[in-house]
């Protein structure tokens, strides 16, 4: 078995035991157990569970990004594109809870905390990612300020996954409001003070 091949198994092995067990609770031991290798065997590709967890954790954002990109990258509107990118994202978090219910919220925790580095460029390349594709439907749009409206809201939506299917659909609902927005012509004219009162 290849290096990359038996780092994979390790990363598997890690997501299985921390979703089970949960990061404070899960020992190398048993990330070891899970693979089936010695646990100085696993020790030669991941420094200690935190360093599995950082690893597991870019391989994870890595996998959600690709994805966001290749729906970026296909044709179809605007709306869909947007929202088949942060479906993407949404979907990591729904992941999350739906493999553990019951360790998911300290998943998402640990993850900001022991893996900062990589969320933070995470964000940053979907807020690029959203970005461009609204400047390039909307050029005359401040782009960069509607990718991070898009993943404000999309963040909102990760903080309550109980039932399965409303995020998907309020995600779906909120890019098309968002789009309908943007599509619709700038009114620059001024109302009175008789309308506005």
């Amino acid at each position: 078995m290849l290096d990359d091949e038996r780092l994979e198994l390790i990363l598997d092995a890690a997501y299985v035991c921390f979703t089970r067990h949960g990061v404070r609770r899960t020992t190398m031991d048993d990330i070891a157990r899970e693979t089936g290798m010695s646990r100085p065997g696993v020790y030669q590709y991941v420094r200690n569970k935190e360093d599995a967890f950082r690893r597991l954790a870019e391989r994870l954002l890595g996998d959600a990004l690709s994805t966001a990109r290749s729906a970026i990258g296909t044709r179809g509107d605007l709306c869909a594109r947007l929202t088949a990118a942060l479906d993407a994202k949404l979907g990591l978090a729904v992941r999350l809870w739906r493999d553990s219910p019951a360790h998911a919220a300290e998943l998402l925790g640990v993850d900001t905390r022991l893996s900062a580095e990589q969320v933070e460029a995470y964000n940053a390349a979907m807020r690029d990612l959203l970005a461009a594709a609204v400047a390039a439907d909307h050029p005359d749009t401040d782009s960069v300020e509607v990718a991070e409206l898009l993943l404000a809201f999309t963040r909102g939506l990760e903080a309550d996954l109980s039932d399965a299917e409303a995020p998907a659909r309020r995600l779906r609902r909120g890019v098309a409001l968002l789009v309908a927005g943007l599509d619709r012509p700038n009114n620059h004219s001024h109302t009175s003070l008789k309308e506005s009162s």
